[in-house]
């Protein structure tokens, strides 16, 4: 074994043997992830400030017509929450909540998508490059006992090529772990949002007439 002063991080991740691929694999998809769902959370919690101004003007006004129609036309789960509610204007004020109830909680399923596969990379990261750490030291401690001459250099080498998978578990666990949180903060404020719509719609169709 060729023993360097510095050693890349290709160096290193080639040392870290074959379960390098799944951690690896994992980094890919927990980065996909995050960036996927950031953009489409991002996306959900964008509104126009004058959008409930203008339903509470359309519906006291009598056009619900045009209240719909507006609803149509803003592409956000806030707005298909208040268009199921404007549907639902007749029955029953419970019966209205209910609806736009659920539809706010099918609208946080898609916003949640894959966030729990985000959360398991971040414990079978960890997980994997522990694995690798032990198959590792079997395998260098192995070499030792079937070697008839035992130096520093061949135990040292052994055990950092076997640490090597742990620091990639690590960090696959750490950046996981990072951006599920990252996302999770982001939902719940999204969610705190559809809340407060919900109530301020609610207590709109209250309001006397």
């Amino acid at each position: 074994m060729c023993i360097r002063d510095s050693l890349s991080i290709v160096d290193l991740a080639m040392a870290g043997g074959p379960v390098m691929i799944p951690i690896a694999f994992l980094l890919v998809v927990a980065i996909f992830i995050y960036f996927e769902r950031y953009l489409t959370i991002r996306k959900a919690a964008k509104s126009d400030p004058k959008f409930m101004l203008n339903i509470r003007d359309y519906i006291s006004g009598g056009n619900v017509d045009a209240a719909k129609m507006l609803c149509k036309n803003t592409d956000t789960p806030i707005a298909r929450m208040i268009e199921k509610g404007i549907i639902r204007l007749g029955t029953p004020l419970k019966n209205i909540e209910v609806a736009v109830e659920n539809v706010g909680k099918l609208e946080l399923y898609k916003m949640e998508k894959n966030l729990s596969a985000l959360a398991m990379i971040a414990g079978v990261g960890p997980m994997l490059g522990f694995l690798g750490t032990v198959t590792g030291m079997i395998s260098a401690f192995y070499t030792i006992s079937v070697s008839d001459q035992i130096s520093p250099k061949v135990l040292s080498g052994g055990i950092y090529e076997a640490l090597v998978t742990t620091v990639a578990g690590l960090i696959v666990g750490i950046v996981a772990n990072v951006a599920y949180n990252s996302l999770v903060a982001m939902v719940e404020k999204m969610i705190y949002k559809m809340e407060a719509t919900t109530v301020e719609f609610v207590d709109l169709l209250q309001e006397p007439a």
